[in-house]
């Protein structure tokens, strides 16, 4: 086929190249074609593929907020703050993004919802692995959650690693300490594979650092962790909403509470210190 210009017409030099000898540069880059492949509904109801969809588009959003957050992390530990708020503020917009996923499905009746949910047989999000790295990384650590994925050695290999790294709040209480605040020993020298538990003595190190100068880096800091908090609790809400929507106070799927559990979530903060602080200073 000729692809030459008209003779006597010009050629639009605006106009994008549209020739190529294989799979387009974008194809190479984003992998659209792979990722357009990956829905498999299992039903034959057509609103499965949204939830589906919608599901996987969460499931990427995990793995941006976990490069975020270890890439925050990795700078904390070298102390340098810029990369590591950088990193910070750019995860609050993507969690604002992610957060809006439970849009589509947050209008969901039970009807609706039941049409297709028999097609989820014992499958669960408490079973996302990527979820779970994000989890780690706000301290909410526990070996047990590790059990689902036995069966997947790579996988599992990669939590029983996140397992035992510092998370995101560890390297900040190590900074904090490191730039001459009195935080404990048994804090900073504490098992990282066990859930992150409140100190008071945390927490009058942050109501001091809240205290002084509003410009200074680590209340900025503080603030950038604030907004991360406060969007993961959005996100526990939101999906408590959703689920309470969807199918009431039935057994959740993968055999779990369902609301009941997802109740006890959401009253749950990140960084306690960080919000306790606040009625101190």
């Amino acid at each position: 086929m000729s692809h030459e210009v008209p003779h006597g017409a010009q050629p639009d030099e605006t106009a994008p190249k549209l020739d190529f000898a294989g799979t387009t540069p974008y194809e190479d880059y984003v992998k659209a074609d792979v990722l357009t492949h990956l829905q498999h509904p299992l039903s034959d109801d057509p609103g499965e593929m949204v939830f589906l969809v919608t599901t996987q588009v969460m499931e990427l959003w995990f793995t941006v907020i976990v490069h975020e957050w270890e890439t925050a992390a990795g700078a904390l530990r070298r102390d340098d703050l810029p990369v590591a708020m950088a990193a910070l503020k750019r995860s609050v917009r993507e969690l604002e993004a992610l957060n809006a996923s439970w849009r589509p499905l947050a209008g969901l009746t039970p009807v609706q919802f039941n049409s297709y949910r028999s097609a989820l047989g014992e499958g669960s999000g408490f079973q996302s692995a990527m979820y779970r790295r994000l989890e780690f990384l706000l301290g909410e650590k526990s070996s047990s959650t590790l059990v689902p994925h036995r069966g997947a050695p790579r996988v599992h290999g990669e939590l029983d690693k996140a397992l035992h790294e510092p998370g995101l709040y560890d390297e900040v209480l190590r900074l904090l300490a490191r730039r001459g605040h009195p935080i404990p020993a048994d804090v900073l020298e504490r098992d990282v594979s066990a859930k992150y538990e409140p100190c008071p003595e945390v927490e009058a190190v942050w109501t001091r650092i809240y205290a002084g100068p509003q410009d200074d880096e680590l209340v900025r800091l503080g603030e950038a962790l604030t907004d991360v908090a406060e969007l993961v609790w959005r996100w526990r809400n939101d999906h408590l909403s959703a689920t309470r929507r969807a199918m009431g106070t039935r057994t959740g799927t993968g055999g779990s509470a369902g609301v009941a559990w997802l109740e006890k979530r959401a009253t749950k903060t990140v960084f306690p210190e960080l919000w306790t602080a606040r009625g101190h200073v």
